[in-house]
């Protein structure tokens, strides 16, 4: 049975059709110069697969390896770098310009939560009818928000005024290394 070929994939042993073709051994050592039909002869004698690694290339460079086995090590790799990316969320804790201490209390313990998680916090002071006139109440918000995290994050970015909100981004301090 014979399967489509891959764009993503190179071409192996009876896919590939250009002759003449730059040879590389199966050790690393380049044969030189041979025609299509020797390279798939030394790749058959040896047990392994040819392989064209470089296509664009003129002649085009076929590479004796084990296909299988090489395909395996590279999809091993993928997965592990997978793994090894991590994925920083950015929470939010709102805040109201006229908020109790006990509920800042609250809010603020949440934040230095999600902070030793290694998230970022977008902190939010959100203002609604005659509190937009008094824009001083939301800095003060975000200062005592600094003050009280300042063990456990940095300021990343502080805005001023956007429409009828004040946002800050705080990072954990480790993140800032």
């Amino acid at each position: 049975m014979r399967m489509p070929n891959r764009s993503d994939e190179p071409r192996i042993n009876d896919r590939i059709r250009k002759s003449p073709v730059r040879l590389i051994e199966a050790d690393g050592s380049q044969a030189g110069i041979v025609p299509l039909e020797e390279a798939k002869r030394k790749a058959k004698d040896i047990g392994l697969d040819l392989v064209e690694v470089g296509a664009t290339s003129d002649p085009p460079v076929v590479k004796i390896l084990d296909w299988g086995k090489a395909r395996y090590e590279k999809q091993k790799k993928e997965r592990e770098s997978k793994r090894k990316a991590t994925t920083i969320e950015v929470k939010e804790v709102k805040y109201r310009p006229t908020i109790d201490s006990h509920d800042f209390d609250i809010k603020t313990q949440r934040a230095i939560r999600f902070l030793g998680k290694g998230n970022k916090v977008k902190i939010t002071v959100f203002f609604r009818y005659r509190q937009l006139r008094r824009p001083e109440l939301g800095r003060d918000i975000l200062d005592k928000v600094t003050e009280h995290t300042k063990e456990h994050a940095i300021v990343e970015h502080r805005s001023r005024m956007e429409g009828r909100q004040m946002v800050m981004i705080l990072a954990p301090i480790g993140s800032a290394k």
